[in-house]
């Protein structure tokens, strides 16, 4: 998302409109065998809300949220724009829009947060979050917006409607239309993800054009806890990706990245562990969240696909040693990151569940052993059968074109093709395995000799359009899919099993007419992650450290204010929650705290406290603290947060002389909750770590974020129970237990 909770009129900002690119070179197009994030540094010090696509020209394009781009600058780019030739390096090329363009229904003023840019037709169509319309001057009136272009860098043109207009609350003002993001599915239908903490996550057809709504919208993911979605295709689930917790609370930011899955794109999604995410003890499955490393507050995802198959998330971060752009509690700076998102036992999750990555790091392959744009000519093909030729960058012709590039093993090859005229057209591998879009039969055809596996093309399929088809071959399994954009939104995949493994060159071909290739490329097909990072390591109980509540309350606990009614009593700690807080500068709320052992250890408790569900008992909450003193702590806790029961990891920290309250999300809580801390001292900074884990069970875990408190303080861990005192609700803890 954009701005939410900084407010304010935006200045008047300078814009650059855009000019398509040439494409690059042959010379010009490196793919970096390293690279380190942010990768928007060329760029500026923040580029927020990012989303990558590919060009018909061969090279990626970045789009970013309203913001200046660099510290002391002070003018707000409208959808600052980069470009890039290997997914490392990055140019910015201008803004999408001039400083006096908008559509007709945007209050002067108004930003354009949060873009999503996809081809669907002959046209590339940018959504983006419009701040401020004429529904209303009270503000908070956001709508969905649209503008059409020919190439990724515009002209953009807006549309004269929304495309999702301003929606009024049942509870007043408007619920918050932000952060839109389409997809197509494999029946080519389009539909728009919109939605934010006020109203939640919702689901819309949309016309063939893309530009207006179709029938009513569906709820895919609950309010107070989702916004920032974005929808993929992946082995026949659909996942629903959603940033959840404050994306801009500077040091103290805890954004993250969770997920749910579906068999269709309106849901239900539910999470890993059946739990639905439009629930009010909502699911979710965390996919990326911060690691205790530089970067903190890690959300807004897009998505996108290297030319050897692996699959990248790109999503904006907050160094935590410089979280503004400027002065103290202004613009967060959110710089643009990218890592590799692996694919484990049917679940996403970043660099194998290490998280966001900090120093040098493998590079997304941009650059194939065949890597064709065609812009010098037909010196490395072979001629073949028909007639071809190459016109302004494109090869058309009719017939078989085979490449003078040997390619073996495993292996990915696609193509960006046109059928202009042909009745059939695709790639051919070792002159033996072919994939083809046969439009005039309306399948995606793979065929290997006598073996032969096809998926429909959906109805009304336009084959002049330009599409993308993709070829992986590993070991004898082959797997095709062709899809707009490479934005994991595939029109139709065809799986079949190979006689043998390939060997030999490529070939291109079309039958019955003519077709267009472009960006024709081949490269040895990734290595995929098989296992997950695991969990920290639980070693023995340390008993003299733990207490299991049998004898009252003994020597080793003290106070911070302390709580007469809390006691204990029939084998548990049973405390009433409080009306107190430790968030802000109140700091009214009781904390019962003892020594921790020194190293690295896990804490864990067993905490029963019944929040009901759907009910609005803002903040009631129980859990663990690790404290230094009231503005310095990470407490996690099952907290009732407007209508939905979550496991939220907050952070307090002074900054520029005030505390600063942030948090993260974790797993999804149940009447009983078991919640673990594990501390490990970095052995570089000598920060104390504290990584959140949550169970509903006591046996699996859902681990979250890391907090850091500094390495000249010596952490207390301790319990809480505050948050509301009505409706009354006592917290009862079995036991503190800490493991070495």
């Amino acid at each position: 998302m954009g701005h939410l909770r900084r407010g304010g009129a935006l200045a008047a900002v300078l814009g650059l409109l855009l000019a398509a690119a040439p494409a690059p070179a042959a010379a010009d197009r490196p793919s970096a065998a390293r690279y380190h994030n942010p990768i928007s540094a060329g760029v500026g010090d923040t580029f927020a809300d990012p989303v990558i696509v590919r060009g018909d020209d061969g090279y990626w394009y970045a789009y970013g949220t309203t913001d200046p781009l660099r510290e002391g600058e002070r003018q707000f780019h409208r959808v600052p724009t980069a470009r890039s030739a290997d997914l490392v390096d990055w140019t910015y090329v201008g803004d999408a829009f001039g400083p006096d363009q908008r559509p007709p229904y945007a209050a002067p003023g108004a930003a354009f947060w949060a873009p999503d840019v996809r081809r669907i037709g002959d046209r590339y169509v940018m959504y983006v979050t419009v701040t401020d319309t004429t529904v209303s001057t009270d503000g908070s009136d956001y709508a969905i917006g649209a503008a059409t272009a020919p190439t990724p860098t515009g002209p953009w043109t807006f549309a004269d409607q929304p495309v999702v207009a301003p929606r009024a609350g049942g509870g007043g003002g408007f619920l918050t239309t932000i952060d839109p993001s389409q997809f197509t599915d494999v029946d080519g239908t389009s539909y728009l993800y919109y939605g934010s903490y006020y109203g939640g996550i919702s689901v819309t057809e949309l016309s063939p054009d893309g530009l207006r709504t179709v029938g009513a919208p569906t709820l895919v993911a609950i309010d107070n806890k989702f916004e920032g979605a974005y929808v993929l295709r992946h082995d026949g689930f659909y996942y629903l990706f959603a940033s959840t917790a404050n994306c801009c609370a500077g040091p103290a930011t805890g954004y993250s990245v969770q997920v749910g899955r579906a068999t269709g794109p309106r849901g239900p999604f539910l999470d890993r562990d059946g739990t639905p995410l439009v629930a009010s003890r909502a699911g979710g499955t965390p996919v990326l969240t911060q690691n205790g490393n530089r970067w903190i507050g890690t959300g807004h995802n897009g998505f996108l696909t290297d030319l050897s198959g692996q699959d990248w998330i790109v999503y904006h971060a907050i160094d935590r040693a410089d979280p503004y752009l400027d002065e103290p509690f202004g613009i967060n700076e959110r710089p643009m990151l990218l890592d590799r998102l692996d694919w484990i036992d049917g679940w996403p999750t970043v660099n194998a569940g290490t998280g966001p990555s900090e120093g040098n790091r493998p590079a997304p392959v941009a650059t194939g052993t065949l890597d064709e744009r065609f812009d010098g000519g037909l010196a490395g093909w072979r001629r073949g059968t028909g007639d071809w030729r190459v016109a302004d960058g494109r090869l058309t012709g009719r017939g078989e074109l085979t490449s003078r590039t040997t390619v073996g093993g495993d292996v990915r090859a696609e193509a960006d093709l046109r059928l202009t005229g042909a009745d059939a057209a695709g790639i051919a591998l070792a002159n033996r395995v072919e994939v083809r879009v046969d439009a005039a039969g309306g399948r995606l055809v793979a065929r290997d000799g006598g073996r032969t596996a096809t998926a429909p093309l959906p109805a009304g399929f336009a084959a002049a359009d330009r599409h993308n088809l993709a070829v992986e071959v590993r070991g004898r399994q082959l797997v095709a899919e062709l899809s707009p954009a490479r934005l994991g939104d595939q029109l139709a995949v065809v799986t079949l099993r190979l006689d043998r493994p390939v060997a030999g060159r490529v070939s291109l071909r079309a039958t019955g007419g003519a077709a267009e290739f472009d960006n024709v490329s081949a490269a040895r097909l990734y290595r995929p992650a098989r296992a997950a990072s695991p969990g920290p390591r639980v070693g023995a109980p340390l008993p003299a450290w733990s207490d299991e509540f049998r004898d009252g309350l003994g020597p080793a606990w003290s106070w911070v204010r302390p709580d007469p009614a809390a006691a204990v009593a029939g084998g548990a700690l049973r405390w009433p929650v409080q009306g107190g807080d430790l968030a802000g500068t109140g700091n009214t709320a009781g904390v019962l705290l003892r020594d921790a052992p020194a190293g690295d250890y896990v804490v864990e408790t067993k905490v029963t406290l019944d929040l009901g569900e759907d009910s609005v008992r803002n903040y009631q909450q129980a859990g663990l603290v690790a404290y230094v003193d009231d503005d310095r702590f990470a407490r996690l806790a099952q907290v009732a947060i407007w209508n939905t029961r979550q496991v939220e990891y907050g952070y307090e920290l002074p900054f520029a002389g005030q505390p600063v309250y942030g948090g993260s999300i974790v797993g999804t809580p149940a009447t009983t909750t078991w919640l673990r801390l594990a501390h490990h001292v970095d052995p570089v900074s000598g920060e104390h770590e504290f990584r959140a884990g949550s169970s509903r069970d006591g046996r699996t875990w859902t681990w979250g974020a890391v907090w850091t408190l500094p390495a000249d303080t010596t952490p207390r861990i301790g319990l809480i129970a505050h948050g509301g005192a009505q409706p009354a609700v006592t917290a009862e803890f079995d036991y503190l237990r800490f493991y070495r």
